[in-house]
C-alpha cells in the first residue's frame, strides 16, 4: 500500500507539485443548473465524480444524544493529508454530512479549490436534524441550517446543499417528508434573501422499493420554489459482477427519464463483494445514463468498521486500499458523452404531480409554515400571559398537556399534522414560544381572570405590545394563530441554535475540529407538542 504522511505532502506542496497553501485559491467557476443537467458556467457539461468524506457521523433522520462529531472542512492537518489523494483519485466532488458553522473552513476550501473539487453539504448534523419519529420544522433548526449556508455560500465550489438524508425512510414514516420539504423551501428562500448567488438545495433519499417512486415526485411536485432543486439517489444495488439490467440500474433510469432537476447518486458502492471493483462506474458515466443521470458519489473515503473506505487512516498517514485503486482506474477509463449547454433544449420542465396520502403516502402536499423567528417574537410580545422561563424540557412537557387538556382550541395555533396538512402559524416556534401561547389563548378564553394565568406558578401576566413592524404578521397569523404568514426570514443564521429563543447550546472545538453540540433542552421539540396533545383524547383533545 502506498502511503502519504503530511510531512511528505508538505514538503511537495513548498515546492510547487502539488498546490500553493500561501495564498487563496483562485475560485472554481459556479456550477449551474439548466433543466435537470448540471453545467460549468461556460456551458461544458459537469458530471459528478464525488467521494463521500468524513469520518464517524449519521445524518439520516436521526438525532443523538451525543452530539459530538469531527468537521472534516476545519481539520486542516487532514485536508492536507487528504486532498492530494482525493486528487489522485479523479475526484471532482465531495460530500460532507455535518459541519460546525461556526469553525474556520478556509484552509480546507481553499485546498480544495486548488485541486479542482467541489462540495456537495447536507445542512443538519448528528443533534440538529428532523427526526423521522417525531419530525419538526422549526425556528432552532432554521437557524442552524441557515448557519450552515452562511458559513459555505461564498465559496464558489459549493454545489449544493442537501436539507435531508434519508429522513423518510419507509412507509410509516413518510409523514416526515412535509417538513423536510419545508426545509428545502425555507434554505432556498434563504439564499435567496440574503443575495447569495444562486445554490441549489436537494434531498438525499435511501433505496425503498416501497417509497422511492413517491419521494421522488413528491420532492419534485408543486411550486418551483417548495421543490428540491437536485435529487441524490443513496443507492446499493451493484454488487460484485452485477450488469445494468440485473443491478435495476435500468429502471431506475427510466423512472427518471422525465425528472425535471438533475438527478445523480448521492451515494453508491455495495461491498458485499470484496474487493469491489466498481463495475458499475462505467454504466453510470455510460451512454444509458447520462442523458438521465449526473454521475455519483463513492461512500466512502475513510475506512470505518462497516468497511467502506478507501483509504485507511492512522495518525498523519493514510494509506490506500485496494478499492482505491479499483475506483481510481475506474474512474479514469469513464468517458461520459456531454452536451454543451447551448445544444442542450429543456423539454423535460413538467414537475411529477403530488401522491395522494394514504395507506402508501402521508405527507400531503401543503407544507408547515416558515420558519419565521421574527413572528415568534411577535406573537410573545403580544401575550398577556407567558410561561415563564427556564422551564426543563419534562416541566414544558407536562403543561402542553394541561392546557391543552384544558382547552384543545389554545393549542390550534401551534399543532401540525403534515397528513392533512393543517398546521398552526406557531407550529414552527420554539417550545417555549409554543407554550406561552396557549397559556395566552386559555388566559383569554377565561376572561382573563388572575388563576388563569398560573399553571402551579409557571405562567406570568405581562403588559403585551405590538411593534408597528410585527403588526401585519400578526394579523395574517390570527388571533388564534390559524391563518398563513408569507414572510421570509431575513436574519444571519446562528451557529448551533445559539440565537434560537428557548433553547441553549455550547460548543467546544478538539484540535482536530471536532465539535461537541449538546441537544437542545425541549424534549416537546423532539416529541413535537402535538404528539404530547394526540395523547389526551381522553380530556377532549382533537387526536392528530
Amino acid at each position: 500500500m502506498k502511503t502519504f504522511s503530511i510531512a511528505s505532502v508538505a514538503a511537495a506542496a513548498l515546492s510547487g507539485a502539488l498546490f500553493a497553501t500561501s495564498v487563496t485559491a483562485a475560485d472554481l467557476p459556479s456550477i449551474v443548473i439548466k433543466g435537470s443537467h448540471f453545467f460549468y458556467e461556460n456551458g461544458t457539461e459537469f458530471f459528478i465524480r464525488g467521494v463521500a468524506y468524513q469520518q464517524d457521523v449519521s445524518s439520516n433522520g436521526t438525532t443523538s444524544d451525543d452530539g459530538t462529531f469531527t468537521d472534516p472542512l476545519a481539520d486542516e492537518a487532514g485536508c492536507t493529508r487528504d486532498v492530494p489523494l482525493l486528487q489522485e483519485l479523479g475526484t471532482n466532488t465531495i460530500r460532507v454530512y455535518a459541519i460546525n458553522a461556526s469553525l474556520d473552513h478556509s484552509f480546507c476550501m481553499n485546498l480544495l479549490q486548488e485541486a479542482g473539487i467541489y462540495l456537495i453539504q447536507d445542512l443538519s448534523n448528528p443533534s440538529s436534524s428532523i427526526n423521522r419519529n417525531s419530525p419538526t420544522w422549526n425556528t432552532e433548526l432554521f437557524a442552524d441550517y441557515a448557519a450552515v449556508v452562511d458559513a459555505m455560500a461564498n465559496y464558489t465550489n459549493v454545489l449544493g446543499f442537501f436539507a435531508g438524508n434519508e429522513v423518510s425512510n419507509e412507509v410509516n414514516n413518510t409523514n416526515a417528508s412535509a417538513f423536510v420539504k419545508a426545509a428545502v423551501r425555507d434554505m432556498k428562500a434563504y439564499i435567496k434573501t440574503k443575495g447569495y448567488r444562486t445554490i441549489g438545495v436537494g434531498y438525499a433519499t435511501n433505496d425503498d422499493a416501497s417509497i422511492r417512486i413517491n419521494l421522488a415526485h413528491y420532492f419534485n411536485c408543486g411550486d418551483a420554489s417548495d421543490a428540491i432543486d437536485f435529487w441524490g439517489y443513496n443507492i446499493y444495488s451493484w454488487c460484485g459482477a452485477s450488469s445494468y439490467t440485473e443491478s435495476g440500474y435500468d429502471q431506475r433510469t427510466l423512472e427518471f427519464a422525465n425528472y425535471s432537476v438533475p438527478a445523480f447518486f448521492a451515494e453508491y458502492g455495495c461491498n458485499t463483494v470484496q474487493p469491489r471493483q466498481f463495475t458499475e462506474v462505467q454504466a453510470i458515466y455510460g451512454d444509458n445514463m447520462t442523458s438521465i443521470w449526473s454521475g455519483g458519489i463513492v461512500y466512502m473515503y475513510f475506512q470505518e468498521a462497516n468497511d467502506f473506505g478507501l483509504v485507511s487512516v492512522s495518525g498523519n498517514t493514510a494509506s490506500k486500499l485496494a478499492d482505491f485503486t479499483a475506483l481510481s482506474k475506474q474512474l479514469a477509463s469513464a468517458t461520459p458523452s456531454s452536451t454543451a449547454s447551448s445544444a442542450y433544449t429543456v423539454t423535460n420542465t413538467v414537475a411529477q404531480a403530488c401522491p395522494a396520502t394514504g395507506t402508501a403516502w402521508a405527507a400531503a402536499s401543503a407544507l408547515p409554515p416558515i420558519a419565521n423567528s421574527d413572528l415568534c417574537s411577535c406573537m410573545v410580545s403580544s401575550l398577556s400571559c407567558v410561561a415563564n422561563s427556564g422551564l426543563t424540557g419534562n416541566e414544558t412537557s407536562t403543561l402542553f398537556s394541561t392546557v391543552c387538556g384544558l382547552d384543545n382550541s389554545a393549542c390550534a395555533g401551534i399543532t401540525a399534522n403534515s397528513t392533512t396538512g393543517v398546521y398552526g402559524a406557531y407550529s414552527m416556534c420554539s417550545a417555549s414560544q409554543q407554550l406561552s401561547f396557549a397559556f395566552n389563548q386559555y388566559y383569554l378564553s377565561q376572561s382573563s381572570a388572575s388563576t388563569a394565568c398560573s399553571f402551579g406558578g409557571n405562567a406570568m401576566v405581562q403588559t403585551g405590545s405590538t411593534s408597528t413592524s410585527c403588526k401585519s404578521m400578526l394579523s395574517q397569523a390570527g388571533t388564534a394563530g390559524t391563518g398563513t404568514v408569507t414572510s421570509v426570514p431575513t436574519g444571519t443564521g446562528s451557529s448551533s441554535g445559539s440565537a434560537a429563543s428557548g433553547s441553549s447550546s455550547t460548543t467546544k472545538k478538539s484540535a482536530a475540529g471536532s465539535v461537541i453540540i449538546p441537544r437542545f433542552d425541549t424534549g416537546l421539540l423532539q416529541l413535537g407538542a402535538y404528539v404530547v396533545v394526540a395523547g389526551l383524547t381522553g380530556a377532549g383533545m382533537l387526536l392528530l
